[in-house]
C-alpha cells in the first residue's frame, strides 16, 4: 500500500527514504516541497531526480482533504467542509484580522467527547483523523488563500479548536503539530500554535514535553456541580486535578500563561457568583480569560447570557486582577463560530440517534 507523505514528520520522512534506499536529505528537499511550496504531485519536484520522482510514485501519495463546499461570512471568515475517507466530513475555518489570520483545525471525524453546549459533539464520532488529514488542513487553506500583495501567505496562526478534542488523538496531533512548526515546513511558533482540550490531564503533562505550545483550556464552569453536567469529561478529571496540571504546564509552557475559555451559557454559568469562585480558582496561576457568547444552533437547550450579564461577569474578572476578553462572535451566519462545526460523521456512537429524543437539562 502507497503511504502518504503529509503523515510524515520530517524526522520520520528521513527515516522511510532511509528504508526506500535513498539518503536522507533527500526527503528534506521532498518534505520542503509538499509543505512549503504545496506541491500536489512529485512531478511538480523538479531538482529531484527523475528516477527518484519515479520511485516515489510507485511507493507515496501526496493525499490531502479533498474540497466539498466553501462557505464565506458577511464578516469574511471563510467555513471548508473537507472530505475525508469513509464518506467523512470535516470542516476547517479560516478568520481574518487586521495583522493576522488564523485558521480553526479540526482533530477528529466528529468528537469523542459529549460536551453538552457542543454542536460538534451532537453528531457523535467516527474516527481520530491522520496526522496528514490534520495538517493537510494547513496545507490545503494555504493553495486555497495564497498569498498577500507582500507575497506573505495570509495563515499566521493555527488553532486546535475545530471538530473533536485533540489530546484524545495525541499522536497524530502532535506529529501534525510539529510539521506546523518545522523551519522547512509551515515555521509557525509555538506562541502561534494553540491547542485547546476539555481537559484530559494525563495528555496535557505529557504535551509539556513532547511539543509545549500555547495551550487553552476548555473550562466552562467554577465548579464541578456545573462543569460535570456540561462536559461529562470533569467527572474524571475535576477542577483541582485539571488546574493542577496547568500549573504543571506553566513550568515549560511557551507562553507565561494558559487561556481558560469559558462559554456563556444563560443562567447556568453565568451567574456573579460564578465569577468570583473563578477569581477564587484562579489564585496562583498565570491565566487570562476568553469570555465566549454561546453560539446558538437547533434543539441546544441552551441560550447565550445577555451581553449586560456578560460584561458584568468580565468586570468582575478584571477588577481581581485578571485579562478577561470577550471572544467577538465570527462567521455565525454560516455556522462557523465557536461550537457550530458539525461536518457530516458517520457516527459510531448513536450519539446522533439520541439527541432526536434530547430533553435539555436547562428550560429555555
Amino acid at each position: 500500500m502507497k503511504v502518504n507523505l503529509l503523515n510524515y514528520t520530517l524526522a520520520k520522512l528521513e527515516e522511510f527514504f532511509l528504508e526506500i534506499g535513498e539518503k536522507k536529505f533527500r526527503a528534506r528537499q521532498v518534505f520542503r516541497w509538499l509543505h512549503i511550496y504545496g506541491a500536489e504531485s512529485f512531478a511538480e519536484m523538479t531538482d529531484i531526480a527523475k528516477t527518484l520522482r519515479a520511485k516515489l510514485e510507485e511507493v507515496a501519495i501526496i493525499e490531502a482533504p479533498a474540497l466539498v463546499s466553501e462557505q464565506i461570512s458577511a464578516d469574511g471568515t471563510r467555513k471548508w467542509a473537507l472530505e475525508v475517507s469513509g464518506g467523512n466530513k470535516i470542516e476547517a475555518v479560516f478568520i481574518p484580522e487586521d495583522g493576522r489570520g488564523t485558521l480553526c483545525v479540526s482533530s477528529q471525524v466528529g468528537c469523542a467527547l459529549e460536551c453538552q453546549f457542543c454542536s460538534t459533539a451532537r453528531q457523535g464520532f467516527n474516527r481520530n483523523l491522520s496526522s496528514g488529514e490534520i495538517v493537510g488542513q494547513l496545507w490545503w487553506a494555504n493553495k486555497r488563500l495564497g498569498k498577500d500583495p507582500k507575497g506573505e501567505k495570509l495563515i499566521t496562526n493555527v488553532v486546535m479548536m475545530g471538530m473533536g478534542e485533540p489530546l484524545v488523538n495525541y499522536d497524530n496531533v502532535i506529529d501534525a503539530m510539529k510539521i506546523m512548526l518545522d523551519d522547512n515546513a509551515y515555521n509557525l511558533s509555538k506562541r502561534k500554535l494553540t491547542l485547546s482540550t476539555s481537559g484530559v490531564v494525563p495528555k496535557i503533562d505529557t504535551l509539556a514535553d513532547d511539543c509545549p505550545v500555547a495551550l487553552a483550556i476548555s473550562l466552562h464552569a467554577s465548579n464541578d456541580e456545573v462543569r460535570d453536567e456540561i462536559i461529562p469529561l470533569n467527572k474524571k478529571y475535576p477542577i483541582s486535578q485539571l488546574l493542577a496540571a496547568c500549573q504543571r504546564y506553566l513550568d515549560k509552557s511557551p507562553k507565561n500563561y494558559i487561556t481558560f475559555e469559558y462559554v456563556m451559557l444563560k443562567d447556568v454559568n453565568d451567574h456573579i457568583e460564578h465569577a468570583r469562585e473563578l477569581t477564587k480558582l484562579m489564585r496562583g496561576i498565570e491565566c487570562k480569560f476568553n469570555l465566549i457568547p454561546f453560539n446558538p444552533f437547533p434543539n441546544s437547550g441552551f441560550e447565550s447570557s445577555s451581553w449586560e450579564q456578560i460584561l458584568k461577569f468580565q468586570k468582575i474578572l478584571q477588577n481581581a486582577g485578571y485579562i478577561a476578553t470577550v471572544r467577538k462572535t465570527r462567521g455565525d451566519d454560516i455556522d462557523a463560530a465557536c461550537g457550530q462545526l458539525v461536518g457530516r460523521v458517520q457516527d459510531k456512537t448513536k450519539r446522533q440517534e439520541k439527541w432526536k429524543n434530547y430533553i435539555p437539562l436547562y428550560e429555555v
